[in-house]
């Protein structure tokens, strides 16, 4: 017997949506379909997010309650116009074909799929070797709390000012907080990590003891904040801006203004609360391709931090 669809106009674009009213987040009953909606009704800012990016896939081919499925490869039966970036990765000595969205509708057909999750690099098909986007993640360890996390946003954002960059905040969909930086992509993704641990070290002096940038997890204490300056390494991404995450109450990591940080929690902003704000406020990443900022002054840090003894931590798996 054929499985149920419904099709979705998107654009110029049909998508046929199959198993519509399959339950993917058990807690709220909330469905397939539920999940396109959203997306559309966010649809700017998830491609704003995604756009011309290398894109792992987070997919419940069975909702939450199944299994999870991390997808670097664009699933069979793609549509010829969703559009795809062909990635190396040493690791493996081969290649893959990654999702790389141009259009919305790329977006709902990966969620026809099972997709819940983007998770974009920080880097476009253009040149997928030079980073474009510098990535601060403020990820708190199980024991601290969100007053700590919210308190070493603005000392980020004042290290931001003092360095002239403007940095886009957003809730991650978890316990922390992300902050974006546009940059030339003029660098490799060693040097924008390497700027990403000096502006972390930075952080770590004047926040005091709430945060760490020790490499090991055993290093840490459970109630400190890494300042996770390793997602800027190479085929390390996070959720993007909008991305739903696979969690039960369905949160979504949510753009947010510096000024929304003290008085905002991560379960405001779940894929039910989303779409009424994004209608009235629209997407507060959009003009971030605006604000380029130059990491030559943060290369200018590590270069001191290493003359003067700082460790090198080692770099990680690419893939």
């Amino acid at each position: 017997m054929a499985s149920p669809y419904t099709e979705i106009e998107v654009d110029d674009r049909i998508v046929k949506v199959t198993n519509p009213d399959r339950v993917y987040f058990p807690e709220s009953g909330a469905t397939k379909l539920d999940l396109v909606e959203y997306y559309l009704a966010v649809g700017d800012g998830i491609v704003n997010a995604l756009f011309e990016r290398p894109c792992m896939l987070h997919r419940f081919p069975t909702g939450l309650s199944g299994d999870k499925v991390h997808q670097k490869r664009l699933p069979a039966g793609a549509p010829e116009w969703v559009e795809t970036v062909q990635l190396f990765f040493p690791r493996w000595k081969r290649t893959a074909d990654e999702l790389c969205v141009t259009e919305l509708g790329a977006v709902i057909w990966a969620v026809q799929m099972s997709t819940v999750e983007f998770h974009p690099w920080n880097s476009r098909r253009g040149d997928t070797e030079k980073p474009d986007e510098w990535r601060i993640d403020l990820d708190p360890g199980p024991e601290c709390t969100w007053d700590t996390v919210q308190r070493v946003a603005h000392v980020a954002h004042e290290v931001l000012d003092e360095l002239g960059a403007v940095g886009y905040p957003k809730t991650s969909g978890g316990s922390g907080l992300h902050v974006y930086v546009r940059i030339p992509p003029d660098h490799g993704f060693q040097d924008v990590r390497r700027a990403a641990l000096a502006f972390a070290r930075e952080v770590e002096r004047r926040a005091g003891g709430d945060v760490t940038t020790a490499w090991w997890r055993k290093d840490r204490d459970p109630t400190q904040l890494f300042v996770d300056y390793n997602q800027n390494a190479r085929d390390h991404t996070i959720a993007a801006a909008y991305s739903v995450r696979g969690v039960p109450s369905a949160r979504v990591s949510a753009p947010i203004g510096w000024n929304e940080v003290d008085d905002c929690e991560p379960d405001d902003f779940t894929m039910f609360t989303m779409p009424r704000r994004f209608a009235e406020i629209g997407d507060l990443h959009a003009d971030i391709d605006d604000h380029p900022f130059d990491i030559a002054p943060l290369l200018a840090w590590a270069e001191r931090d290493e003359a003067a003894g700082a460790d090198a931590p080692p770099e990680p798996d690419d893939d």
